[in-house]
């Protein structure tokens, strides 16, 4: 029996998480690249490094998969103001679900508000930030053929940092 499977391009939602994860990745490595001389602490710095590392393993890994993703356009040069507008929507992304997980382990009443309050503040930043990167082509949303090709760009930017 031949347990290898063979496909022509990935599945659309399989495209997408790849999408996510170097989106993602691509930010946060930027990041750590830009921070990486200020850090002072010998020990801190070496996890940064390791960081890097690893990251830009991971990408190279990933972006090995980019020519199976259905359609891609190749012509998008994001400039750096996306690698931070990337990251704030990392941020208000993962602010939204540490909110909503935080409030289904809440009992105390008045926490539980708290929690809902600032979430609905999450949401908003994450929108505002959302809305800023799609006016300014930094996140085609409605264009998978651009938005795969921006994750390419993005990710051979931060490698070459």
């Amino acid at each position: 029996m031949n347990n290898e499977w063979k496909q022509e391009h990935l599945a659309w939602h399989e495209t997408l998480e790849l999408h996510e994860l170097v989106a993602f990745q691509s930010a946060n490595l930027a990041a750590f690249k830009k921070k990486l001389p200020m850090v002072m602490d010998p020990e801190l710095k070496a996890l940064y490094a390791e960081t890097i590392k690893t990251l830009e393993h991971n990408i190279r890994e990933l972006l090995k998969f980019y020519p199976l993703a259905p359609g891609m356009a190749r012509n998008v040069s994001p400039d750096m103001t996306g690698f931070d507008a990337a990251s704030l929507l990392g941020f208000a992304k993962a602010s939204v679900r540490n909110y909503a997980a935080s409030i289904t382990e809440t009992a105390t009443p008045q926490l539980k508000e708290t929690f809902q309050k600032q979430l609905l503040g999450a949401i908003a930043l994450h929108t505002k930030i959302f809305n800023f990167m799609h006016r300014h082509g930094y996140y085609p949303a409605y264009n998978l053929e651009e938005l795969l090709a921006h994750d390419v760009q993005m990710a051979n930017q931060a490698l070459n940092m």
